[in-house]
């Protein structure tokens, strides 16, 4: 299985080179009218608006996964909590003597 995902992996990167080869034309960006590049490669400025869109992603997500994991560490204290409580119930009724029946 090892062999696929490197095999795949592999096909991947050559497919991502010739794409950044096949790419390379220059291109005039212009940011709000204010700052400009001239002859930037296309391939770079794909680079940099996925990394920009990726991290905007993963900084909209940082919320909802630190809250699910509050909510998980709370339902394991809660988890622990419980399981301490029916061991100690258990122990308490092995304690206590059996009644005798009539």
């Amino acid at each position: 299985m090892r062999y696929v995902a490197w095999t795949i992996k592999l096909i991947l990167f050559a497919v991502l080179v010739l794409f950044a080869y096949k790419n390379m034309g220059p291109v005039d960006v212009e940011f709000f009218g204010q700052a400009r590049f001239g002859g930037v490669p296309l391939v770079v400025v794909m680079l940099v608006a996925f990394v920009l869109g990726t991290l905007l992603g993963v900084f909209l997500m940082l919320p909802s996964t630190w809250q699910r994991r509050r909510e998980a560490a709370r339902l394991k204290r809660e988890l622990k909590r419980s399981a301490r409580s029916q061991a100690q119930a258990a122990a308490d009724s092995a304690d206590q003597p059996a009644l005798k029946p009539r």
